[in-house]
Order: C-alpha cells, then sequence, then structure tokens
C-alpha cells in the first residue's frame, strides 16, 4: 500500500502522476486508483458534468441496452434518442441526462459541445422475494436494482 502524499508532493510530480493515471495496469487494463484527495489537488474530473443514481429498480442488463444506444452522441441526439426509446430505463437516463448537463453547467463548460463521453450501469443489490406455487411450495422471485453513472465531457473543435 502506497503513501499518502501531501498536497506540495502532489503539485511537484502532477506530471508523472498524471502519467501513472493515464496508463494501464499490464494484467487488468485497470488505470491507478486514486483518492478523492489526490483527484482534487490535480484537477481531475473539473472538464466534466457527472451524474448518478443509484438503487435504481430496473435491471442492469435492461438499462445498458439504451445506455449503449447513447454513448458517443452529442447532448441534442442523446436526449432525442432517449426520447423516442420505448425502453423503460429510458425515464432513469432522461433524468441522468439533465442532472449532468446541468453539473456540466455549472463547471462552466459550453453546453453545445457537450456529449456522452461514458455511462455505467453496474449491478445493485438484489431483493428476493417468493412466490406461492402449487403444493405448498414457492418459487423465488429476485427484484434487480442497478446504479447507472453518465457522464459528459466537452468536444473539442
Amino acid at each position: 500500500m502506497s503513501k499518502a502524499l501531501t498536497q506540495s508532493e502532489l503539485l511537484e510530480n502532477r506530471e508523472e502522476i498524471l502519467a501513472i493515471y493515464k496508463s494501464t495496469h499490464k494484467k487488468s487494463n485497470k488505470p491507478r486508483i486514486l483518492t478523492k484527495r489526490e483527484k482534487k489537488t490535480l484537477g481531475i474530473g473539473k472538464d466534466e458534468g457527472r451524474a448518478t443514481c443509484s438503487y435504481a429498480r430496473i435491471s442492469a442488463r435492461k438499462v445498458k441496452i439504451v445506455l449503449d444506444l447513447i454513448k458517443g452522441k452529442s447532448l441534442e441526439e442523446a436526449n432525442a434518442i432517449v426520447k423516442y426509446t420505448p425502453k423503460a430505463a429510458s425515464e432513469y437516463i432522461a433524468k441522468l441526462l439533465t442532472s449532468a448537463e446541468a453539473n456540466a453547467t455549472v463547471k462552466d463548460l459550453n453546453k453545445d459541445n457537450l456529449y456522452v463521453a461514458e455511462v455505467i450501469a453496474n449491478q445493485g443489490p438484489t431483493l428476493k422475494r417468493f412466490m406461492a406455487r402449487a403444493r405448498g411450495s414457492a418459487s423465488s422471485i429476485k427484484k434487480r436494482s442497478s446504479h447507472i453513472t453518465v457522464v459528459l465531457k466537452e468536444r473539442e473543435i
């Protein structure tokens, strides 16, 4: 486990830390995990609008179908796609897009240049219920939930 760096050490080694953060691990292909304080000091995440919905009562599998449609699209196009997609996940994603847009405009990003950079749908906790069946037996019902994240970034022109 690495020791926590002070703010002055972070700023001195900024380029090295950002290079390590952007590179991926040999085996897992995942970037280095920085703490919240390190991200704030280095300025990571200042150029994006992020919105999350935790414990949404819809399966992550159903959400990913709609998220795949809007990934990489401009904000206006993504809103139009979600509006006319007849899926239950569209309501959750429409709210997330408006929230992420508001978060991006607070950080002084141009609304016209925003695009959907990242979309994530992870599985949340599952509620396990039972339904009565014939001859006194029962069958299980799994009510799944998900955690949805939408990240908007400004497209360089």
